[in-house]
């Protein structure tokens, strides 16, 4: 890898920005692609060999794109779900969000429910979600899950997750409860942003205990993140 190549990977890198290297096996030349641009000075893809590797990028998947004599190595930073609201859910949902590999930050200025006695070594974060969020700073790798069932915890939350790139957004509460809140953010002049939230949450399996629910929610996550 050329040295100038190298040190854009690294910066790339250490901006968290998600960037996959192209190799052409063939003939050595190399390129980078990013998920909303392209530095190839040294390697030409075709359209639909960019729209492949952002896929790839998308999903942190490396290895021969296809029949082609193209190799991806994606580097992607890790993926995060901030949880606001320290309830029974985000206890279940923070444990099986762990083990699928995010990095979990609860978020709930109510200290007598954000205790590490509830959530083990899980991050937590006792500022209003306002604050937390301006601190945390989704991006396209961050799911932002909220939880509380309180407008004064959940929607300063939402409103900044939809004002951010993050790539999967989901409320709790019932179609009324959710027809409610987007009264309430519409005058805050989201419009169309609020067709970004997944409400009511997660995925319809049927299940009503608390893991079963945290369970459809981090399946719609998933289902979200890999474009399934």
């Amino acid at each position: 890898m050329k040295l100038a190549l190298l040190r854009e990977v690294q910066r790339a890198r250490a901006d968290k920005q998600p960037v996959a290297v192209v190799t052409d096996l063939g003939s050595g030349a190399q390129g980078l692609v990013y998920a909303d641009g392209l530095a190839a000075p040294d390697l030409s893809l075709t359209a639909a060999q960019v729209d492949a590797v952002r896929t790839w990028l998308r999903t942190a998947r490396s290895g021969t794109l296809g029949d082609s004599e193209l190799f991806v190595r994606s580097y992607v930073p890790d993926y995060r779900l901030l949880i606001v609201g320290a309830v029974h859910i985000a206890q279940a949902l923070a444990a099986l969000a762990l083990e699928c590999g995010y990095q979990v930050t609860v978020i709930d200025p109510r200290r007598a429910f954000a205790t590490a006695a509830r959530f083990g070594d899980v991050e937590l974060c006792t500022q209003w979600p306002d604050e937390a969020m301006a601190r945390l700073a989704p991006d396209a790798q961050t799911a932002v899950v909220t939880l509380a069932h309180d407008p004064k915890i959940d929607d300063p939350a939402l409103l900044a997750a939809l004002n951010s790139d993050a790539f999967y957004i989901g409320a709790l509460g019932s179609s009324r409860t959710h027809a409610r809140r987007v009264e309430r953010l519409t005058q805050q002049g989201l419009g169309e942003k609020l067709v970004r939230i997944h409400a009511p949450i997660g995925l319809q399996l049927g299940g009503r205990s608390h893991a079963e629910i945290a369970l459809s929610i981090l399946a719609q996550l998933v289902q979200v993140r890999y474009g399934a």
